[in-house]
């Protein structure tokens, strides 16, 4: 790679070229001033933004050696960031206006276009620009970014932006003349056309923006105010648990006013059991007065109290209308003043919202009671300091039959054909009742042989058919920020019903580039996972398993899935490549960045799309090694901008004599690459140009056994490292390293770790059983002091030494060890205070390791596994394991488990020997076993 001062002006004149095309593609964007930023597309504010933030982060921090450009750089950095502001702080933007819709995508063109320009750029800049790489980056006519081959900014990039070599040789440029040509012809007419449909006339704010949504919202908003639509309904399918359980709870001898928040998913029937327990006779004989709001999205506070005193049906003043907020408080406190009263307040999605109400409901100690129902966890859980919080359950299979059979065979006999047709929909359906409701309505009317298509197309059959659904989806997604948008975007590209590991889910996220580094300095990782849990709290991702107390898997519902499926196709966000059958090959889309294959694999002949930034290959199926290698070194050498390459091999190799083979060299033309995933795979060796990876994030090479070379210490930004290491780790320089596993106990001993103060998660694990005596001390582990996460697994008569180093570790929160331990230290507590998770195993203890682990404050999960403990008896104290909610007992010679009243209080999953359940506290039979999964490693 040349030095920068050996950059000659021919280069830096072709940069500001470059930069002076860029600039008026911005700022053409500001004549139209922010109120037509405002009419933008919530999801194409999304694209925008993620692209825009690239286009900054890529100029300043690659074209900043460029010292004779350095100013317009930062120029058009900081319009950049304008911009990006103006898009993420637009709050309502959706508009049925094609012209602006049409002139919005052109604007994620010129983004996207520009992103190539840069990507392309920095290609040549590292590479040197020989000869491979500049055909490489040669494209097919009609190959580029947007749609069509005649409107494209670059019909044909035919040379790249430079060509370096080393030593004294002069900095040769390939001509980008034809690029900047075509850019700023473009921008010329979409100049043209901005001033020609009178696009820059346009001048909605906010409030008027939102006034002009499609009719199909505000029909069905006026639909969920009136009160038709809650009136009772007869023969309610399901909730017969949901609505016992919450009637309990209204009815209860209780004389302080309470708030039962219900949430979940939209369309699981939240308001559908609010409203049957608003109509049950119980209710009615208890309550003095009822009333029922519905809030939605936009609201004001005026207008909700104006309707729950018309709800209430009071006598109000003759200029109710007219009053201001605190007056028509004072009326509705003053009419409720001595009242038992029961108020619903349906589709809340702010938590200030029952704060701002709550002042006009008094507190008479008459048992009045409020029901709030919401989608967003977080509100359910803050809406008041009395709240009692429901989580609503998707329908059982037998209630989801019985519902959808209901709706869909009034005219029909259901034969065992159509049964066959109709159960197989309904698994679509997932248990959520809107979705049943709807097919079932929508298959009554259908022709039995109609059935198959319906089958078939089964989501846009339903949108078709119910504007509630469209509507639904849209409020859920249009109510997020960018971020939140492009990660939910983001799920659709995992194969349906998949249970997506959230470790890995987060690491993709981070190199894909959706998450920015906030003014905390907040690690990358930890504002992904918040992200995810806020889509868990807002219902639009379901929690699969749980693991050592964190979630370790999450699905996301068909119905969800497929929104996101469509969207991403509107934004040309993502592509899912078909495939019939495993003969057939998966087809890339040219022009789109992201592209999933579920099976079967990519031929050289699919390959024309160059601009792929992701490769996601979630079965990459081949018979034989030698496959495998062809099609890494032909992939490597096509898809040069290539960040994330997420490959899941199927291990089942014909390998004949050889074992495998080293990642091929091309490699090193990835430069651009963040994310390497090559699970199961043959390769056992790294080559020495992985150098040239510089921004690698994360390299997962689970489940491979496999040697790193001595330049894997220059990837700096690397911070999760995945594999089965053994020999010399050449990992010490490696500050950024977040993830470590799995490591050999010899390979561990070797290194010195002091630099690695990142570190939050290693796994060492030596499974060769030897007969040596190997003691393993914790001396090297006390310098990690951000670690939260260790596991060290020996195996043989290998052993740990004493555990008092791990004091030193103030972060260590989960604790997982496998090998002979001679005594627990009496001041455990003491050196692992935040110690949440605990599993031991062949520990072969001779004392009863209760009376310490007990005092064990925070802990959650205890797994005492085979071999823990050689004793006969157990003994647990009152108040002892104050927070312990998981307990695993594998302990083959216990006869005897003593539980005085009061310890482990908050237990909540038990498993122990099944001889030994008839000799333990009654209180504790009854406790189930822990789920699936959550005391075993994902």
């Amino acid at each position: 790679m040349p030095r920068r001062e050996d950059l000659d002006l021919d280069h830096q004149s072709s940069f500001i070229a470059l930069s002076s095309c860029l600039q008026p593609s911005i700022e053409f964007i500001f004549d139209s001033k922010a109120s037509l930023i405002s009419c933008l597309s919530t999801m194409v504010d999304a694209i925008v933004s993620f692209v825009v933030q690239k286009l900054g982060d890529y100029l300043i921090q690659e074209a900043i050696f460029l010292k004779e450009v350095r100013n317009e750089v930062e120029s058009l950095k900081n319009t950049l960031g304008w911009m990006q502001c103006f898009v993420k702080d637009a709050e309502e933007k959706q508009d049925d206006n094609p012209l602006i819709r049409k002139w919005v995508s052109e604007i994620r063109e010129i983004a996207y276009d520009a992103e190539d320009v840069l990507d392309k750029f920095l290609l040549q800049v590292h590479n040197g620009g020989s000869s491979g790489t500049s055909n490489q980056l040669e494209m097919d006519e009609g190959s580029t970014s947007g749609k069509g081959s005649k409107s494209k900014f670059f019909a044909s990039i035919k040379a790249g932006c430079g060509l370096f070599r080393k030593g004294k040789e002069k900095v040769k440029l390939y001509s980008i003349g034809e690029e900047i040509a075509a850019l700023r012809k473009r921008l010329n007419d979409s100049a043209r056309n901005r001033e020609l449909f009178c696009l820059q006339d346009i001048n909605y704010n906010k409030r008027e923006a939102a006034a002009e949504n499609s009719k199909a919202h505000q029909k069905l908003k006026q639909l969920r105010r009136s009160a038709s639509f809650y009136a009772v309904e007869e023969n309610v399918v399901g909730f017969e648990d949901d609505a016992d359980k919450l009637l309990a709870h209204l009815l209860k001898e209780d004389p302080r006013r309470s708030v039962i928040s219900i949430f979940g998913m939209g369309g699981l029937g939240k308001t559908t059991l609010a409203r049957k327990l608003y109509h049950h006779n119980d209710v009615k004989q208890k309550f003095d007065c009822c009333a029922w709001v519905s809030v939605s999205q936009e609201y004001r506070t005026e207008d909700l109290l104006m309707r729950i005193i018309n709800s209430f049906d009071f006598d109000y003043p003759s200029n109710l209308e007219k009053m201001r907020e605190e007056d028509l408080e004072r009326c509705l406190y003053q009419s409720l003043q001595g009242y038992s009263y029961l108020v619903v307040i349906d589709d809340v999605w702010q938590k200030e919202t029952w704060e701002s109400l709550k002042r006009a409901f008094p507190d008479s100690k008459n048992g009045s009671r409020v029901i709030l129902t919401t989608r967003i966890k977080e509100v359910a859980e803050r809406s008041d300091e009395r709240t009692h919080v429901y989580e609503l359950p998707f329908l059982r299979p037998d209630e989801s039959w019985k519902l959808f059979c209901e709706k869909a065979f009034q005219s029909l006999n259901a034969d065992e054909g159509l049964e066959k047709l109709g159960r197989e929909m309904l698994e679509k359906c997932g248990g959520l009742p809107l979705a049943i409701v709807v097919l079932g309505g929508l298959l009554s009317k259908k022709k039995p042989q109609e059935w198959r298509i319906v089958r078939d197309h089964i989501w846009r059959h339903l949108r078709a058919d119910s504007i509630q659904i469209s509507h639904l989806l849209d409020l859920s997604f249009n109510d997020l920020s960018y971020q939140l948008k492009l990660c939910f975007l983001y799920l659709g590209i995992f194969p349906e019903d998949a249970d997506i590991n959230i470790e890995r889910l987060i690491r993709l996220i981070v190199a894909e580039g959706f998450i920015d580094q906030n003014e905390d300095d907040q690690v990358m990782e930890d504002v992904a996972k918040d992200i995810l849990n806020e889509l868990i709290n807002r219902s639009l991702i379901q929690i699969g398993k749980i693991s050592w107390g964190r979630i370790a898997t999450c699905r996301v519902h068909d119905l969800l899935r497929d929104l996101a499926i469509q969207k991403a196709k509107e934004l040309n966000f993502f592509h899912i490549c078909a495939q019939a059958n495993r003969q057939t090959r998966p087809l890339l889309v040219s022009s789109c960045r992201r592209q999933a294959a579920y099976s079967g694999y990519f031929w050289p002949q699919d390959a024309n799309n160059r601009l792929s930034r992701s490769l996601l290959h979630f079965y990459h199926e081949r018979q034989y090694v030698i496959q495998v290698e062809r099609d890494l070194r032909w992939l490597f050498s096509r898809f040069s901008l290539l960040r994330v390459y997420d490959a899941e091999v199927v291990d089942s190799f014909h390998t004949g004599v050889l074992s495998g083979f080293p990642l091929p060299e091309e490699i090193r033309q990835l430069i651009h690459l963040k994310y390497l995933g090559l699970r199961n795979s043959p390769i056992y060796l790294l080559p020495p140009s992985i150098e040239k990876l510089q921004r690698l994030q994360t390299l997962d090479l689970s489940g491979t056994l496999c040697d790193l070379p001595t330049e894997i210490s220059k990837l700096t930004e690397l911070r999760h490292l995945f594999g089965n290491f053994s020999g010399y780790l050449p990992i010490e320089n490696l500050t950024n390293l977040r993830t470590l596993k799995y490591v050999r106990v010899e390979s561990w001993n070797r290194l010195s770790p002091d630099k690695l103060i990142n570190l939050r998660e290693l796994h060492i694990e030596d499974n060769e059983w030897t007969r040596e005596k190997v003691l393993f001390t914790f001396n090297s582990i006390a310098k990690l002091k951000s670690l939260q996460i260790l596991s060290v697994k020996l195996s043989g008569e290998c052993s740990f030494d004493l555990l008092q180093p791990l004091c030193d570790c103030p972060c260590l929160a989960d604790l997982r060890l496998r090998g002979k331990i001679e005594k627990l230290p009496e001041d455990i507590h003491v050196i692992l205070p935040n110690l949440e998770c605990l599993s031991l195993e062949n520990s072969n203890l001779d004392d009863d390791p209760m009376p310490a682990l007990e005092k064990l404050s925070n802990l959650v999960i205890l797994d005492l596994h085979y071999d823990s403990y050689s004793g006969k008896k157990l003994a647990c104290r009152a108040k002892g394991f104050p927070r312990l909610e998981i307990l695993q007992l594998l302990v083959d010679e216990l006869e005897e488990w003593q539980v005085e009243e009061g310890a482990m209080p908050r237990l909540r999953g038990l498993r122990i020997p099944e001889d030994l359940k008839s000799r333990i506290p009654e209180r504790l039979r009854s406790i189930p076993p822990p789920a699936e999964g959550e005391c075993e490693e994902t």
